[in-house]
């Protein structure tokens, strides 16, 4: 589109079209966060900066390639090979905000204890615990737009080894998350990184909206750019969504291969921001250390979100908290729900069970928690076929 005039701070500035704010808002991103980092795809103008990957900050950010295979993928598992301080982990939180001239929205999230949380019930492999762990924090950075009782749900159908990846989250910062095959490990890439674009795959992302007042969710849906997750995520937004965003999300693992941080933010550049606004936000960005370095250090939800903005400020009057947290499975509603499942099997099938086995347990797919149906249990389901 045709840039147009508008005013800004007293002044006459021309704002940025989309796609060019897109590619410029990425360049920081790209190449230099050794976790994920979205960098948008999009045919830009001449004018428009080019999206070029940037050296990375420190050497051998995960791990070099000389290093024996197993030390080297707790390397890449880590995320860094710099020294890490002493100081624990910021508290899991989610904080939106403005900037100060109201043309970027930001909203960062530290999921430490959320994504362990999640590692613990599926007992992932490391590159599955990558892959889980960034889906479900693009889950919490895009519910938390949504209004009251919204979900979002995003799911990633690769022909990669782990599957289906599948996350849901509310504004609330509830979130839970699944994927196929938990084990799914694929050789460390030639960088040394772990390789979660090899084991989503190619194939189909999509994104759905529900609520409980809808006939139906709205579902959109786009081609597995590079199964990063957080570029996919990204390019989701510009072409079904037409929403200028920067995001990325990080897991990191220490040499035990437990989680040691995982956070990330996401930037949303509103469509009257200014040029001046977007050099601005590229600046900021392109200083950022790793968001999971940062959230490493001791660095809350709201540090890292005035970090990312900058020069341009914040209004800390917009702001919003939520501490993200695992789940809802409810045990009761999970019972109901499998005591459905169970009649519909049909009698027959369900007298076989009682007379095999006595007694059925049912997991979970996303909480993994185990229900037992006792032998007077499965004789009332019989009774309601």
């Amino acid at each position: 589109r045709r840039a147009t005039p508008t005013r800004a701070r007293g002044r006459q500035t021309r704002t940025m079209p989309a796609a060019a704010a897109a590619a410029v808002l990425a360049a920081p991103l790209a190449g230099r966060c050794a976790y994920a980092a979205s960098r948008l795809r999009t045919p830009v103008r001449r004018a428009a900066a080019s999206v070029v990957p940037r050296a990375m900050p420190f050497r051998a950010r995960c791990g070099g390639a000389v290093a024996p295979a197993s030390s080297a993928r707790r390397r890449a598992a880590r995320g860094s090979s710099r020294a890490v301080t002493a100081r624990a982990s910021a508290d899991d939180e989610i904080y939106r905000v403005m900037s100060a001239n109201q043309e970027v929205s930001v909203v960062a999230v530290v999921g430490t204890k959320v994504v362990a949380d999640a590692v613990s019930r599926h007992k992932t492999a490391p590159t599955a615990t990558a892959a889980l762990g960034r889906t479900m924090l693009s889950a919490l950075l895009l519910g938390v737009f949504k209004g009251d009782d919204e979900t979002v749900q995003i799911t990633f159908k690769g022909d990669g080894p782990i599957g289906t990846i599948m996350a849901i989250s509310d504004n609330r910062g509830m979130v839970k998350g699944m994927c196929a095959n938990p084990s799914a490990d694929p050789p460390l890439r030639p960088d040394g990184k772990l390789n979660v674009g090899a084991a989503v795959g190619k194939g189909i992302l999509s994104v759905s909206r529900a609520h409980p007042d809808w006939k139906q969710p709205f579902t959109g849906m786009v081609n597995i750019v590079t199964g990063e997750i957080a570029e996919d995520v990204a390019t989701y937004m510009l072409e079904s969504e037409q929403v200028t965003s920067a995001i990325a999300v990080g897991v990191s693992l220490d040499r035990a291969l437990e989680i040691r941080s995982a956070g990330g933010y996401m930037v949303q550049v509103l469509p009257f921001a200014s040029e001046e606004t977007v050099s601005a936000l590229e600046k900021s960005i392109a200083a950022l250390p790793s968001t999971t370095d940062m959230i490493a250090d001791g660095w809350d939800a709201r540090m890292i979100a005035a970090k990312v903005l900058g020069d341009l400020g914040v209004i800390e009057d917009t702001a919003s908290r939520s501490t993200p947290s695992y789940g809802p499975c409810d045990l009761d509603d999970l019972r109901t729900r499998m005591m459905r499942a169970l009649a519909s099997m049909g009698r027959a099938e369900v007298e076989s069970i009682i007379k095999e086995q006595g007694v059925v347990e049912m997991t979970c797919e996303f909480c993994k928690d185990t229900i037992v149906f006792t032998e007077q249990e499965l004789l009332s389901a019989k009774d309601e076929i």
